[in-house]
């Protein structure tokens, strides 16, 4: 008898097993971060936007000062491009991811990586900023060539 029980138990489990792996996996549901408790509005500036590079810069020579001390400055931007916009998905939160070409005062032009979130600013409150100078990454804390500040 315990024989036929054991037999029994192990072919609901492989029939169970066999039918999971033909069973389609069903995605998690999406809600969209506007309708969330606690909503986005998904609007956020242009990576063009005079704020925005103006953070960036301010955001660099701060990083700078405090950290590196190389005397490094942005003297401008050239060739802004919106590279993605939400590309994570409606679920996740908004960003919009840029890339622009930064002249620096050592006579150097380096792709910067950058992207504006909602909620990111100070305490949480409107957008906020993350950027990456390709070969100014000293401690690669977006990967190799600022690979994560990209979508």
């Amino acid at each position: 008898m315990k024989k036929a029980w054991s037999g029994l138990v192990l072919a609901g489990f492989v029939l169970a097993l066999a039918q999971s792996a033909f069973t389609p996996a069903h995605a998690r549901p999406l809600t969209p971060a506007e309708q969330r408790y606690s909503p986005y509005s998904g609007r956020l500036p242009f990576c063009d936007n005079p704020n925005v590079l103006g953070k960036l810069n301010s955001n660099f020579h701060s990083t700078d000062a405090e950290f590196w001390r190389s005397g490094l400055a942005i003297v401008g931007f050239e060739g802004i491009q919106e590279i993605g916009y939400r590309a994570q998905g409606v679920d996740y939160i908004p960003r919009r991811y840029c890339k622009a070409l930064a002249y620096m005062s050592d006579q150097k032009v380096r792709q910067v990586s950058y992207w504006v979130g909602e909620g990111l600013g100070p305490i949480g409150v409107g957008w906020g900023i993350e950027w990456c100078i390709s070969g100014l990454d000293r401690n690669y804390a977006f990967g190799l060539d600022c690979r994560s500040a990209r979508p």
